[in-house]
């Protein structure tokens, strides 16, 4: 591998998207996007079923709590050191060895739920078991892409992915509520369990991936310690990826915890009937998936990137703070499918564009280190802003959340010249 990193020969694999046009035709591809798929609708499906066999069989929130804590504090202790290992192994044989790990665990877990009077200790420490291995998968796929695909049909594999993403973390929502409540908890994991395997089985189906000439320079001469230093270093130095590294947390923090606050409204202070509220719920993910599919049909034509993630982000900030003024759902409906589009314009084009300006070798500690963050700010967001919602009515703390956000977008775009200025 080595003597194929420095000289180049005719039977090299090439990148599939230099001999077709379109990602639908790259098998390698479609392995990998039917196989995050799969993966993805496991740890939906897996998240709400643990839950609903938690509230149904202890009546306590409190034990349903362990289980959403134990994820976010190993995906958050975990992310960089996952990062690193995905830029010192093959990307693609990580994905499948966690996908298989994740398989015998969650059938493990399948099983304990079936037999009777089981600790409750042993489900979170196997739930814990596969958090942290799903975390190995998140920063080997993101970093694996572009080997996939080549910057060519960079913008079509991200937002073909992205959309995938929305559609079927609410469909695994409910899918697993469905599966607990008809057939039981053991039946509802049984299958997260399957859907794991299938995954792997579609990775080994893919192939090896196109070669990184920049990555694949046999074994790392260095030691995983000072690979997971260079990482820090990297990020802290390099502009462009300081910038992303700030920016989509926040974006994450004040878009998931300001929408909560907008569902709150729904019910406290517009009082939305169930019709206009399902809309409501539907509006974000419909405005997101309208902006993908655009950011894909403009693909090149999109020019001024950087300033496509800015602006996008200090848009919604005004755009929170009318919704905060609206006197009904129904009215706020257009504003809420609005920010959504928004929304994929300030995170879609960042996840594009960091594959372009970030090192191949350094990718995997960058999504890594995007990833811990990205999943901690969420459910801090939400801890904070429903107990000053609590205190002082939900409107008011959209109205805040949005000149927030909106200072801190136009703060982003006079100092980061680096994301600025990225075409």
């Amino acid at each position: 591998m080595l003597e194929l990193a420095k000289e180049p020969n005719a039977n090299a694999p090439k990148p599939l998207q230099n001999q077709t046009e379109s990602i639908w035709r790259n098998r390698t591809f479609i392995a990998v996007f039917s196989s995050y798929s799969m993966s993805l609708l496991g740890n939906t499906f897996h998240s709400i079923a643990i839950n609903l066999w938690v509230l149904q069989t202890t009546g306590s929130a409190k034990l349903m709590s362990i289980v959403l804590i134990t994820h976010l504090v190993i995906s958050m202790l975990f992310g960089s050191f996952a990062g690193t290992l995905a830029d010192r192994t093959d990307r693609r044989t990580l994905m499948w060895i966690t996908d298989v790990i994740r398989f015998v665990l969650v059938a493990a877990i399948a099983v304990l739920i079936y037999l009777p009077n089981i600790p409750f200790i042993y489900i979170v420490l196997l739930t814990a078991m596969v958090a942290f291995a799903g975390v190995f998968r998140t920063p080997a796929l993101q970093a694996s892409l572009i080997e996939i695909v080549g910057k060519e049909q960079l913008t079509q594999a991200v937002g073909a992915i992205n959309i995938s993403d929305n559609i079927i973390r609410i469909s695994g929502f409910a899918l697993g509520g469905i599966a607990v409540a008809a057939f039981g908890g053991a039946f509802a994991i049984a299958i997260d369990a399957a859907t794991f395997l299938l995954s792997a089985v579609l990775l080994l189906f893919a192939g090896k991936f196109p070669f990184s000439a920049v990555r694949d320079s046999g074994k790392p001469q260095t030691s995983f310690k000072e690979d997971l230093a260079a990482g820090f270093r990297y990020v802290w130095q390099d502009s462009f990826a300081r910038a992303a590294v700030i920016l989509l947390p926040l974006v994450m923090f004040f878009f998931l915890s300001t929408f909560m606050l907008i569902q709150v409204m729904a019910v406290q202070v517009w009082q939305a009937k169930p019709f206009v509220f399902g809309l409501m719920e539907a509006c974000i993910p419909l405005g997101y998936v309208a902006g993908s599919i655009l950011i894909m049909r403009l693909d090149k034509r999109l020019k001024g990137r950087g300033k496509w993630i800015i602006g996008t982000m200090i848009l919604m900030g005004p755009l929170f703070i009318a919704i905060s003024l609206m006197p009904s759902a129904f009215m706020a409906l257009p504003l809420i499918l609005l920010v959504g589009f928004l929304f994929s314009f300030s995170t879609t084009i960042i996840f594009i564009v960091l594959r372009v300006a970030i090192e191949p070798s350094m990718q995997g500690r960058v999504f890594g280190l995007i990833g811990a963050l990205t999943s901690v700010a969420p459910p801090i967001g939400l801890a904070v802003f429903s107990t000053l919602s609590d205190l002082y009515g939900p409107a008011i703390i959209i109205s805040i959340s949005g000149s927030a956000l909106l200072i801190i977008g136009c703060f982003a775009y006079i100092n980061m010249k680096a994301m600025r200025s990225f075409n």
